[in-house]
């Protein structure tokens, strides 16, 4: 079985309204341009899950992804993929109807829709369901990179990178249109947990430009605060983000359930965090949505 890259927990935080710049200030804090070689099948997973505006902070920005295939260049890596199945509604529509494919197109790198075979069978440490579809790019990848937005989501609580890669992968055409509607809600937060110990995330970007607040995947408040997280440790990123809005690893079980089972780290006192101090990020995100600093350990 793959393992994550890094095993260390390291995280960079960044602030600029531009999230082009933010991100590779973020990337930058933590080195991961040492991260990718030239012999590594790259798979960029973007937050397609409907077809809105990135403004609304239910996608990713197109041009935001452009500057992450990019950074993915730098090493001449063997392939380039940006792969992902959209829970909500047909992939290539979304890809199509926001720019996506014309961003794919122009930095010449492959476009896969996860939600579309060839497949493989894998099990999932998970009683339902026990096993699923996976494109056979599960089988190619050597390097993964999760890119999303921080929400507040109706069931997850928390969505950030490993839930982005829980529901990306899994395809549409076994557990429906959206994917919720042929049992992977059932336990939602125990079939994440299974993802994220078959799947590692080696680099995760977190967009908080915008976070959605109020309720996630798709209808809640964008609140715009040019802050980024990244990190070679997908529990500690989303360990921050969730800190951001408010909750401790606790609070969300497939997050507490990671950091039991080892998947990665869950104290900020073993995370190396560079960049806009964690206590700042909380006050600067925690103001600009409810008008007064919020710090959890205060």
């Amino acid at each position: 079985m793959r393992t994550r890259r890094r095993n260390s927990a390291d995280i960079g935080i960044a602030k600029n309204d531009d999230e082009r710049i933010a991100i590779s200030e973020a990337l930058n804090l933590i080195q991961a341009d040492q991260l990718i070689n030239s012999n590594d099948v790259v798979v960029i997973t973007p937050n397609w899950v409907q077809q809105q505006t990135p403004q609304t902070g239910v996608v990713v920005g197109p041009e935001s992804l452009r500057e992450i295939i990019r950074f993915a260049k730098k090493n001449n890596p063997r392939r380039i993929v940006v792969a992902t199945g959209s829970g909500e509604k047909d992939t290539a529509e979304i890809m199509n109807s926001m720019g996506f494919d014309q961003v794919i197109k122009s930095e010449g790198v492959e476009f896969i829709d996860l939600n579309k075979g060839p497949f493989i069978r894998v099990d999932l440490n998970h009683d339902s369901p026990s096993s699923t579809n996976l494109n056979k790019l599960f089988d190619e990848m050597t390097f993964l990179i999760s890119f999303t937005q921080l929400k507040v989501h109706e069931e997850a609580t928390v969505s950030a990178s490993i839930k982005n890669i829980a529901m990306g992968w899994p395809p549409a055409e076994e557990h429906g249109h959206p994917k919720k509607d042929k049992g992977i809600h059932k336990n939602l937060h125990g079939f994440i947990r299974a993802m994220a110990q078959l799947i590692p995330i080696d680099l995760s970007i977190v967009s908080l430009n915008p976070a959605m607040v109020g309720t996630g995947p798709s209808g809640g408040i964008p609140i715009h605060t040019g802050i980024i997280l990244c990190g070679t440790d997908a529990v500690a990123v989303d360990t921050i983000g969730a800190r951001l809005l408010g909750f401790k690893p606790q609070a969300i079980y497939y997050l507490y359930d990671c950091i039991n089972n080892g998947i990665g780290i869950g104290d900020v006192n073993q995370m190396n965090i560079k960049g806009l101090p964690l206590v700042e990020a909380e006050r600067i995100f925690s103001t600009a949505v409810y008008r007064q600093p919020v710090i959890i350990d205060q």
